[in-house]
């Protein structure tokens, strides 16, 4: 593997690792339908704006999101929409486990 490689497979990995958490996850897909003030998110999840922040800070870190300072507020968007394309695969992968998983017990 060349230095270019590695530096990109890690990178790759890094993207996967900010989305590796349910929060952010959840944040990303939020994200999905348009921008988010951080107030929105700290309303529905059950945690504290700090907590929420370091969570955008990680998928801001990893290219996930950009932020923008309105005053007080601050906004966030998908950098890339197509970042959650790949979810119809990973929730054929999630579904085809629960079938193996009720096949086995069936």
């Amino acid at each position: 593997m060349t230095p270019q490689e590695k530096a990109l497979i890690e990178a790759k990995a890094n993207v996967f690792k900010a989305l590796g958490h349910p929060t952010r996850l959840w944040i990303a897909e939020q994200l999905a339908d348009g921008e988010r003030c951080v107030c929105e998110f700290v309303e529905k999840v059950d945690a504290d704006f700090s907590t929420i922040s370091k969570h955008l800070s990680v998928l801001k870190q990893a290219g996930v999101v950009v932020d923008e300072k309105r005053g007080k507020m601050v906004y966030y968007r998908l950098k890339v929409p197509c970042i959650l394309k790949y979810m119809p695969c990973i929730e054929e992968v999630v579904q085809a486990g629960i079938q193996e998983h009720i096949d086995m017990l069936g």
